[in-house]
């Protein structure tokens, strides 16, 4: 497979090269590209001393906007499959493999750190964010999902044409996945082991969590509204 890396980094500097490096060690044969989402730190110049492609946007898009240059990129260059990673380390590069190897059963295998015991914890807060986002897809899709909220995926060209067409701009992890399963898209999750941010901090505070909250429980009940469920092939 020809694999490429999407790593969306806004003022990840201090982070950027150890997360590259990590991907070098344990996938040598994948490609990296970072999408610098405008930053104001040396995010762009340690990306590219540490070895990866950069595409620097002009100012800050958001992570949405961030991915769907990456899944353009990807199409354009015509990968096979496409992964997300995040730039601030919580995505262990050794966990990886698990994901590509998974490929053959899905058009999308998302990193789960709760379809089996792993050592994350998170605050209450932010789990009982997760459980309700993974309720609430699971309800729409008829399927059960563990971790709605994991930004830790591989995509296969399906699934790339699909987010170059189309992805969700503000917190879009969750829209993402109603978004494919009207497409008609196989979403399977894997066991994974994540950690906590390695550097810089969340941009999600208690009041951002309220309309995140809000926000993506519409985008959600609208996505599924407003695209007829397509049957994958079998």
């Amino acid at each position: 497979m020809k694999v490429l890396v999407i790593i969306p980094a806004y003022n990840e500097e201090r982070s950027i090269g150890q997360v590259i490096a990590d991907i070098k060690q344990y996938t040598p044969e994948v490609d990296i590209v970072v999408v610098n989402d405008g930053s104001t730190d040396a995010t762009e110049a340690a990306a590219k001393q540490a070895g990866a492609e950069v595409l620097t946007l002009p100012f800050n898009v958001g992570i949405g906007g961030g991915m769907q240059t990456g899944y353009l990129y990807a199409k354009q260059h015509e990968y096979d499959v496409a992964v997300q990673m995040d730039a601030d380390g919580q995505h262990p590069a050794e966990e990886l493999p698990k994901l590509l190897a998974a490929m053959n059963e899905a058009d999308l295998v998302i990193g789960s750190r709760y379809v089996e015991e792993s050592s994350y914890r998170s605050s209450k807060m932010r789990r009982i964010g997760m459980i309700f986002f993974s309720k609430l897809v699971s309800m729409l899709t008829k399927e059960k999902f563990t971790d709605t909220t994991s930004g830790f995926r591989a995509a296969n060209r399906k699934v790339i044409d699909c987010y170059a067409r189309y992805y969700p701009m503000d917190y879009p992890e969750v829209e993402s996945i109603v978004y494919l399963k009207r497409n008609g898209c196989r979403v399977v999750e894997v066991g994974t082991e994540m950690r906590e941010r390695q550097s810089g901090k969340s941009s999600i505070t208690p009041i951002r969590s309220a309309y995140y909250m809000i926000k993506v429980t519409l985008a959600v009940v609208m996505c599924a509204l407003r695209y007829r469920e397509v049957r994958p092939n079998t």
